[in-house]
């Protein structure tokens, strides 16, 4: 591989800090995202917004009807300060453990930003939650950890979006998404990827599915130089199930 880990910038930091508010966005980054259309979408589609530049969220909102409801949705930075005890049961332990292979390891290490669900008891989410994930820097690496857990008869519905600019040196993208589905609940999660020929996109996604309950996995992937992608769902109590759907599209030069 051409891939030189030495060459990559594994944290590199917006110039912004994190906002409820899209107007404090700076106007550069917040440019990007109109192109992309997420202010609009967020308007009129969903229940709340994430949004990651680089290694760091910019903004992040939850509409309140949802927070009235415990709907817990922040970047995982904001989540372990805020409710360590949970983020420290579910991260990297029975879904994504470290020691899965050597990316997993590595995202471990070096992990930051990235979104975390908590969806309480029997609560169903009527409206997507998105996040969307845009490397924008040279020879950089994005390492944002997504961690949903959809307790007992709760439902969601998650979207995550991922680009990047087109440059002349590699970069790497090995995120991890893990998903815990509780007893009798339902989760969908939808990823759009569409990276720049020049990215390695190397990314770990996993599900742990409890009794009757069901995951949904709709995934497209356009662009990177190398792509690792395998959703897998662990079916783990009686009636449990899943389904995946995954479209990726390569051209001259994909692997």
């Amino acid at each position: 591989s051409n891939l030189d880990l030495t060459q990559i910038s594994f944290y590199i930091k917006p110039d912004a800090k994190r906002s409820e508010d899209w107007e404090e966005v700076p106007d550069d980054i917040k440019n990007t995202f109109d192109k992309l259309g997420i202010p609009e979408a967020e308007k009129k589609y969903l229940s709340g917004v994430g949004a990651q530049y680089d290694s760091e969220v910019v903004y992040h909102k939850l509409k309140k009807e949802w927070e009235d409801q415990g709907v817990i949705f922040l970047d995982c930075d904001e989540a372990l300060q805020k409710y360590p005890d949970l983020v420290k049961k579910y991260f990297m332990t029975s879904c994504v453990p470290v020691t899965l292979h050597k990316f997993s390891a590595l995202h471990a290490a070096v992990w930051s930003g990235g979104t975390f669900i908590y969806v309480p008891p029997n609560v169903k989410v009527t409206m997507p939650l998105q996040a969307y994930f845009r490397m924008n820097e040279e020879a950089g690496g994005q390492f944002e950890h997504t961690l949903i857990i959809i307790d007992k008869g709760a439902e969601l519905h998650y979207i995550e979006g991922c680009s990047s600019p087109r440059y002349n040196k590699n970069s790497l993208h090995a995120g991890c998404v893990e998903l815990h589905v509780l007893e009798g609940a339902k989760m969908k999660y939808t990823s759009i990827e569409n990276w720049s020929r020049n990215v390695f996109n190397l990314n770990t996604k996993r599900a742990m599915v409890h009794k009757n309950a069901t995951v949904n996995w709709i995934n497209g992937n356009m662009g990177s130089s190398r792509t690792m992608l395998y959703p897998s769902s662990v079916l783990i109590g009686e009636g449990a199930h899943a389904e995946s759907l995954g479209i990726a599209f390569a051209g001259a030069g994909q692997d």
